[in-house]
């Protein structure tokens, strides 16, 4: 597996920001409340991650030690304005349902996580992809916890109805304690996948060093 596609899947699977590392659980829990919130969410997040990891890992041997944190917040702060008002121009009604949380994109901790963990330290190219998978498993995290809020909140996806007639939402899952439950039950199926995963690897090396052993 060559290093892009080894940050892509890390990004996604192995260090998806929400299902394993547990970041940035403010914004996930408030703006799923449909399906369309968390992917503009995401797409937004995302575009600030690839950028600020370009321009960091650019300038990473012209900023000063002392100095890199403040630096990395400007430049992550103006990406997530640019970001802002290309959202107010040109969707207003998205701009408006994730409100206070597009300025709030400045502050998440994902972004200048890897600004400092992985695009300070690495060259311009690997430091784009580590963005882009990070991103990409971040959106599609938000873009599943949506999708689950709205079709068992609404009976809808992407305002699309889903459901039958007679389906009766649960109104609590567009409420707060609905992204509690939601996203409890989407990580706890996540972590017994890899749980089970983990478990076939085992089996497998057991095996192994048996077959091994005998042939000894």
């Amino acid at each position: 597996m060559n290093r892009a596609a080894e940050r892509l899947y890390n990004g996604i699977v192995k260090e998806n920001t929400i299902f394993v590392q547990v970041l940035a659980m403010c914004p996930t829990l408030a703006v799923t409340t449909s399906a369309e919130n968390g992917l503009g969410m995401g797409l937004a997040t995302t575009g600030v991650l690839i950028f600020s990891n370009l321009l960091i890992s650019l300038l990473r041997k012209v900023i000063p030690d002392k100095i890199r944190i403040p630096a990395y917040i400007v430049i992550i702060a103006s990406l997530v304005t640019l970001v802002e008002f290309i959202l107010k121009g040109f969707v207003p009604g998205l701009y408006q349902a994730l409100g206070i949380f597009i300025p709030l994109i400045v502050v998440n901790c994902v972004i200048l996580g890897r600004a400092e963990a992985y695009a300070s330290k690495n060259p311009v190219y690997p430091s784009i992809f580590d963005g882009l998978g990070i991103g990409l498993g971040f959106a599609l995290a938000l873009l599943l916890l949506g999708s689950v809020r709205e079709i068992l909140g609404a009976g809808k996806l992407f305002g699309v109805q889903v459901m039958p007639s007679s389906y009766q939402p649960a109104l609590i899952m567009v409420l707060a304690p609905g992204a509690f439950f939601a996203l409890g039950i989407i990580m706890g199926l996540f972590n017994y996948r890899k749980m089970k995963v983990a478990d076939r690897k085992n089996r497998i090396v057991k095996k192994s060093a048996n077959h091994c052993t005998i042939e000894q």
